[in-house]
């Protein structure tokens, strides 16, 4: 929560405005019951209907000036907690940004997708109800206290007892509410992951018939839910009743007591007794203003926690304070005995790797599912980073680099090919935002997506949706292939980006990406051993380790792991 005031203080000219209005309204609130009272004791035993008249304009006059305050604050308070909830969301954006693949295995997507949108919105309530009340509510409440009493003394001993009650049972409340908040939260993490995994999953569920599978494991964790906020709606709508009951019975206290008084000879007039009544229900009122900031208390506090726990987590992968930019040298690739464990894994995944690669060159890496291929070329973007050894570029270890300039250099294709809400073209362009039309049909030729592009309504400018979910496999991968094309690198890398290609349209995707290429050092995972047996170099992985360097012939020779592999794929004569 602290971050979250902190946050608010930024909006100075807004509070200034609501503080300013919040003083409006207290007056003509407190002025309210003074004036009633000189009314009535005017107007009953003097029947002064001139001087009624006058000062009922001037608490029609006060409730235009509280009504006008209210409208301010309210406009107000709105601006400033939709400012800080937009902060806080572009905070947790930017930072998100930064996080490798660590953090975010940590948090989890669906989790930070509910920090930034349901944990926020809560925030926002919250500050919108709390700028309203917080300030304006105590203020009446000591205020009426202290006029009160000025009144009459022993009328308002009444609120000695209900302003305590009212205060115990809204403690109480809260501290039941407070656990059951964390849990709701968690709650709607579960239930923002199932639904995601339904949506993205839902070819694949209805392929399996298992769609009432899925349905009752949604069910089950939306009954969760439903149990858990049941609970927390029973406790906070508790708060109700409860002060619906303290409210009225005040009330009638006090007037028994003025009864009480009266026959003891306590001299009191009907406008004081009035006027002490009001100043007991601005007070009354006041209290029951604060229970919504009290409902809102709890969920808010779990919600601003996850919120600043997000922001407070650091990047395991971040720039060194001196970092390089670049040398002479230029698509030089190096492994240096490097190992790679990831967190809380119990041994590593890559053990002790080392190898060259030099622009014109390709190093292409085979071997079994899981056996590391894709981590090796994850650590040289650097979305994770080595456990020993080091990786160089140009020479420089790319811990020495800023993250920007490294993956400068880099193309990367991933394993899944990944594209965004928009058109073919944006997706080409968000390789290099500055190159050409000609440049981004060059490069759509070279992925052999051209001709698929061409043949749609709107060419280029069709549009793609969500994950490109509206193009087939094999095209989402040709045109990732010319997204990192347009980029021109140093270094590319594509991480089994042939694997939803025909034969036909693998051969002649690589036969036009080597010219395009030849001056870039390429790095290729692979499971068809007809796209890497004319590699410069193939590394083969099995068990974690590296069981063979070579080319394709001499890994027949010596490699049979390798030669398996081979094997499996193609016939004995074609090898």
């Amino acid at each position: 929560m602290r971050r979250v005031f902190k946050e608010v203080f930024y909006f100075k000219k807004e509070l200034l405005f609501i503080l300013l209005s919040v003083f409006g309204t207290v007056m003509s609130i407190l002025g309210l019951p003074a004036l009633l009272s000189n009314m009535i004791d005017n107007t009953i035993p003097n029947s002064d209907y001139v001087g009624t008249l006058s000062i009922g304009g001037i608490m029609l006059v006060l409730v235009v000036i509280g009504v006008a305050c209210g409208i301010v604050t309210s406009y107000s308070a709105a601006s400033v907690s939709m400012g800080v909830g937009r902060s806080l969301r572009s905070q947790i954006f930017e930072k998100v940004q930064y996080f490798s693949e660590s953090e975010i295995d940590r948090f989890s997507s669906s989790s930070l997708i509910t920090r930034t949108n349901n944990d926020v919105n809560q925030v926002q309530t919250f500050l919108n109800q709390f700028l309203r009340i917080a300030i304006q509510a105590p203020i009446i409440c000591i205020c009426s206290i202290i006029l009160a009493f000025s009144v009459s003394t022993s009328l308002a001993l009444v609120v000695t007892v209900s302003v305590p009650a009212m205060i115990i049972a809204i403690l109480l409340l809260g501290n039941l509410a407070m656990p059951l908040s964390a849990k709701i939260q968690k709650k709607i993490d579960k239930i923002n992951l199932v639904m995601r995994e339904k949506l993205t999953g839902v070819r694949v569920i209805r392929a399996f018939g298992a769609t009432e599978f899925e349905s009752d494991k949604f069910n089950n964790i939306n009954l969760e839910y439903k149990r858990d906020n049941k609970k927390m709606q029973r406790i906070t709508n508790a708060i109700v009743p409860t002060l619906s009951l303290i409210i009225p019975a005040t009330s009638s206290s006090l007037l028994i007591l003025s009864y009480i008084k009266h026959y003891q000879g306590e001299s009191f007039t009907i406008g004081e007794v009035v006027s002490v009544l009001q100043y007991v229900l601005q007070i009354m009122y006041s209290v029951s203003m604060l229970t919504v900031i009290f409902v809102l208390l709890p969920r808010v506090v779990t919600a601003a926690n996850r919120a600043d726990e997000v922001l407070r987590t650091v990047p395991s992968i971040i720039d060194k304070e001196n970092t390089k930019d670049s040398t002479d040298k230029k698509g030089y690739l190096e492994f240096k005995n490097v190992s790679f464990m990831y967190k809380d894994a119990n041994e590593p995944i890559i053990k002790n790797l080392s190898f060259k690669s030099k622009p014109g060159e390709t190093t292409a890496i085979i071997g079994g599912t899981g056996t590391g291929k894709s981590t090796i070329v994850n650590l040289i973007p650097r979305l994770y980073d080595v456990t020993e050894g080091e990786i160089l570029i140009d020479d420089v270890d790319i811990r020495d680099y800023s993250l920007e300039s490294l993956r400068a250099k880099i193309g990367f294709v991933p394993q899944k090919a990944v594209l965004f809400t928009g058109t073919i073209d944006s997706n080409i362009r968000f390789g290099d935002k500055n190159i050409t039309e000609d440049e981004i049909e060059e490069a759509a030729k070279i992925a052999q997506a051209y001709d698929f592009i061409i043949k749609k309504d709107d060419g280029f400018n069709s549009k793609i949706s969500q994950g490109g979910t509206n193009v087939s496999g094999g095209q989402r991968q040709r045109l990732a292939i010319a997204r990192a094309i347009v980029r021109k690198p140093e270094i590319y890398i594509f991480d089994d980006s042939f694997s939803a290609l025909d034969f036909k349209t693998d051969k002649s995707l690589r036969m036009a990406l080597s010219k395009e290429i030849k001056n870039a050092t390429t790095i290729i995972v692979a499971q068809r051993v007809s796209t890497i047996m004319d590699a410069d170099r193939i590394i083969v992985i099995d068990n974690n380790e590296v069981v063979g360097i070579g080319t394709h012939n001499e890994l027949l020779k010596n490699c049979d792991v390798y030669k398996e592999i081979v094997n499996s794929q193609i016939r004995q004569e074609e090898v």
